[in-house]
């Protein structure tokens, strides 16, 4: 389980937090970038996959 400082970029000049993961266009929950057996980004809730080229 990863812990939420793994999860964002932070910067302390600007005071901006972006999210690293990008976010489901279909229920908007945040997706697993997953790299082995290629690479994909994934959604655990609704199950919408995006597979990116190498």
């Amino acid at each position: 389980m990863s812990s939420v400082h793994n999860l964002y970029d932070y910067s302390y000049e600007n005071g901006t937090i972006t999210l690293k993961n990008r976010k489901c266009p279909r229920c908007g929950s945040v997706m697993a970038k997953h790299t082995v057996g290629g690479t994909r980004w994934s959604c655990g809730k609704c199950g919408y996959t995006e597979y990116m080229k190498s």
